[in-house]
């Protein structure tokens, strides 16, 4: 029986390509999620349990100084692992973001940056109500601004960078403004490297759109804007 090759796939499209991008990282964001979740439920407890369980054990020692010291060393370490995994856990999944929403992740996002870059203030500006957006948006509002914020450290050379989020009831708008030198003509291809890549395809697979460009008063500027009635295909 002679068999019907298969007809070959058409090369996908720019639009394409953003929608499936736009899809993986949706995808990556809800592993990330879970991945979080298993490190805090399983590895956090039983760090937790451990650190209790040493703390009886302590008690028990002989005044031993020599045991006295080995036993604090131990609770030292078993403290390192345990900061070291909310820090993992963090940097995988804000638990703010789900369980208090947009505007405490960013709070807590802009307030975190700063501490890091203490020569580079840091504000946030957040609209009064806190706003029902999906999960899906807040997720992609949080990274465009971490996004956002990492770009300015290492290219802006700016003293100030503020984080704005704002609805008009139509659609939601992030804004990260700073004071910096500014882009220059080079630099107006920003959406060609991976990071700002990344971000366009996210707003893109929920409508929206992102621009960077020089800011009104000088410095730069990247604005997120997404549809505040997110497409279907993204719900």
């Amino acid at each position: 029986m002679t068999e019907t090759p298969a007809a070959p796939l058409s090369p996908p499209g720019n639009d394409d390509l953003a929608e499936l991008l736009g899809h993986m990282t949706s995808r990556w964001d809800d592993e990330r999620r879970q991945l979080a979740r298993q490190l805090h439920d399983s590895l956090g407890s039983s760090m937790t349990a451990l650190s209790m369980h040493l703390g009886l054990l302590a008690k028990k020692l002989p005044d031993d100084q020599a045991l006295q010291d080995r036993s604090a060393q131990m609770k030292q370490l078993l403290m390192n692992i345990i900061n070291t995994n909310r820090d993992m856990q963090l940097a995988l999944w804000n638990d703010k973001l789900e369980f208090l929403g947009i505007k405490a992740a960013l709070d807590e996002a802009v307030s975190e940056f700063g501490k890091a870059h203490p020569g580079l203030a840091a504000q946030v500006s957040l609209p009064d109500d806190e706003a029902a957006y999906s999960r899906e948006q807040n997720v992609t509002l949080l990274r465009c601004a971490e996004e956002g914020m990492q770009n300015v450290a290492r290219h802006a050379h700016a003293s100030r960078v503020d984080v704005i989020l704002d609805d008009d009831g139509e659609q939601i708008m992030l804004t990260i403004i700073d004071d910096g030198v500014g882009p220059g003509d080079a630099d107006l291809g920003m959406l060609d490297h991976h990071g700002l890549r990344m971000l366009q395809a996210r707003a893109r697979h929920l409508g929206g759109a992102v621009a960077f460009g020089p800011a009104p008063e000088g410095g730069a500027m990247l604005r997120m804007t997404l549809p505040l009635a997110a497409p279907k295909q993204a719900a």
